[in-house]
């Protein structure tokens, strides 16, 4: 008889252990689906997103059709979109106004507030 396997017997083992990895790979892939897959949505929290997203629309549309101030004390307003376009299409008949307008109202609302005036010092 002769000691040493055949190859056959040989080659079927390197299948089994091939086919072997790509079982555990696919169980270990499963496995993952199953517990990083979320709880479908219930009835009540879909109820509150659709609370939530309408609240968020509400207060997204006051924003865009109200006037209110932004900073007051550098003079800057929000307008709604509407006034801004109009007001936009007359600064834009005169460019050279307009432009120097934009550049002083960026100035001024970008303005860095002065600094504190230092403590003085214990040996003074």
């Amino acid at each position: 008889m002769n000691s040493q396997p055949s190859r056959a017997s040989g080659s079927m083992a390197y299948v089994a252990g091939i086919l072997g990895c790509f079982l555990i790979v696919a169980a270990l892939v499963l496995a993952m689906r199953f517990y990083t897959q979320p709880a479908p949505l219930g009835e009540e929290r879909a109820a509150v997103r659709r609370k939530a997203l309408a609240e968020l629309r509400t207060a997204e549309a006051d924003e865009l059709t109200t006037y209110a101030w932004l900073d007051q004390a550098k003079g800057v307003v929000r307008l709604p979109i509407a006034e801004a376009m109009k007001l936009s299409l007359l600064e834009s008949q005169n460019p050279a106004a307009a432009r120097s307008n934009l550049i002083a109202r960026v100035e001024k609302a970008t303005a860095v507030a002065p600094k504190a005036p230092a403590a003085p010092s214990p040996f003074e």
